[in-house]
């Protein structure tokens, strides 16, 4: 597996993407963008890129702040997070510059793209969505679903998968729902798979070392169930 340090432009930001694909084959294959955790790039999500990897994809994990920054406690991530999410539009731009660095790459068929992504990762693959990126698919894991823009009927041609925890407190079932009303009005196409004794991260083997046992928590079956989802998704749209 090849593995390298990619950078890409915002403005006058620049950005440290995790590439990782299978150099031994050959011809344009599917590329996955992967949006890490508030926290920023980190092991996580370039572990996820990887597995997607020896999965066959091309897969680019993006960095979401700036010079591959990566956080040490939740209260810096909240405040960048939501310092960054305060601007749909600059939300938008910040995730579509990684789409469009993965497509430019000579291994992607850009014609079959797709995001997934970890809490505020999910949350910016959904606004690709909103915002009518060329995207096959977009799947989440314990992401938050608000936005301050709602999709527009017509305009969302992703299909989207929404992997959330039921027990989950800062995605609660009020959230879920007044999402699945967002996409049924925007006539998506939508899947969201509710795990039982689920909380949020539970796909963050980690999740406990952030001291907020009653929200964040790592649920093994969780993790496994919901990647499994994402591969037969993938497999549907990619055919």
């Amino acid at each position: 597996m090849k593995t390298e340090t990619i950078e890409y432009k915002d403005g006058d930001v620049t950005l440290r993407g995790y590439l990782a694909y299978d150099e031994t084959k050959t011809g344009k294959r599917p590329g996955i963008l992967v949006m890490p955790e508030a926290l920023g790039l980190g092991t996580h999500a370039k572990q996820r890129a990887e597995r997607l990897a020896q999965l066959g994809y091309v897969a680019l994990a993006g960095d979401p702040y700036g010079n591959g920054l990566e956080l040490a406690t939740v209260q810096e991530a909240i405040k960048l997070a939501t310092d960054l999410f305060a601007d749909t539009a600059k939300a938008r731009k910040r995730v579509r510059v990684a789409l469009d660095k993965l497509a430019s790459l000579p291994q992607v068929d850009a014609s079959k793209l797709a995001e997934i992504g970890f809490c505020m990762g999910g949350t910016f693959g959904l606004e690709l969505a909103r915002d009518g990126a060329p995207l096959k698919g977009v799947v989440t894991f314990h992401s938050g679903l608000q936005t301050q823009r709602p999709a527009e009927p017509g305009k969302v041609t992703a299909k989207i998968l929404v992997n959330t925890g039921a027990d989950d407190p800062m995605v609660p079932y009020d959230a879920v729902k007044a999402f699945e009303d967002e996409m049924n009005k925007a006539g998506a196409d939508w899947q969201v798979i509710s795990y039982a004794k689920t909380k949020h991260s539970f796909t963050n083997v980690d999740a406990a070392s952030a001291g907020m046992p009653a929200a964040l928590e790592y649920n093994k079956q969780t993790d496994q169930r919901s990647w499994k989802a994402m591969v037969n998704f993938f497999d549907e749209i990619f055919a």
